[in-house]
């Protein structure tokens, strides 16, 4: 009895030796592959490039901005930092220096998008970001704001961003039912949503016609548009119909009692 606790207590401890030294050669594996960045601050890029490789690193040139401290053409800031362990093939991302700002950041407000990128690239800049922002009265894809704005000192990168206009959204309508309304007041709801009034005709039905054709016959309407409507004209019909959809801009046809 003694002999099987001893034996079964002996296979316990070496199963804790067994996993004690699994754990511990696990954790020398991960920390075997992982390596300190090195300081790249102050480097060029094909030094920083020699030094993040020679340590199993990838090193990434991701921005370049205007610095009046670190010379032209040297790394200005990295991430991560130095020092920090990562493992390895990690990416190492850096900004380089263009020194300090020499160019001028030209107008280019009102001209078209094209037009100012063309300017921008030839001073040796960047196009950034091109917002757009709906405007009426504006010709579409001109330039209406710029970022940083003309002749700006003290950037710290050498792009510009533009705000272009663009065409104001259309705006639909549902038609709604004017058959029955007064000329004049469904020419004030159609005028103040933006729609504009079309041909306006007259119904001159006669109204004697019967009397006057012949037997069994009936005399149709007639529509005549040389005769003014009056405001206090009642409508008969409409096109566009009710309920259907329209755009501002959409003429509106009505027919209106004599």
């Amino acid at each position: 009895m003694r002999s099987a606790i001893r034996l079964v207590l002996l296979s316990l401890v070496l199963l804790m030796v067994a996993l004690v030294s699994a754990i511990t050669a696990m954790r020398f594996a991960i920390h075997g592959r992982e390596v300190a960045i090195p300081k790249l601050v102050g480097m060029t890029p094909i030094e920083a490039d020699r030094a993040a490789t020679a340590s199993g690193l990838q090193l990434l040139v991701e921005r370049r901005y205007y610095s009046p401290n670190i010379p032209e053409g040297k790394i200005m800031m990295q991430v991560p930092e130095a020092g920090t362990k990562v493992r390895r093939g990690w990416q190492v991302r850096v900004a380089q220096s263009l020194g300090p700002q020499r160019v001028a950041i030209p107008d280019v407000t009102g001209q078209t998008t094209r037009a100012a990128q063309m300017t921008i690239q030839r001073r040796g800049l960047d196009l950034g970001s091109a917002a757009k922002l709906p405007i009426a009265g504006v010709p579409s894809d001109q330039v209406l704001a710029q970022s940083p704005p003309p002749n700006a000192s003290g950037i710290s990168a050498p792009r510009i961003s533009l705000l272009v206009a663009a065409p104001p959204a259309g705006v639909d309508y549902v038609m709604p039912n004017f058959v029955g309304q007064p000329l004049a007041s469904a020419t004030r709801v159609v005028e103040a949503a933006g729609i504009k009034v079309g041909i306006i005709t007259v119904d001159n039905t006669d109204e004697a016609g019967p009397a006057n054709g012949p037997a069994g016959s009936t005399t149709q309407p007639t529509v005549t548009p040389s005769i003014s409507p009056s405001p206090e004209s009642l409508v008969l019909s409409q096109n566009p119909a009710a309920g259907q959809k329209i755009s501002a801009g959409t003429a509106i046809t009505f027919e209106v009692s004599k």
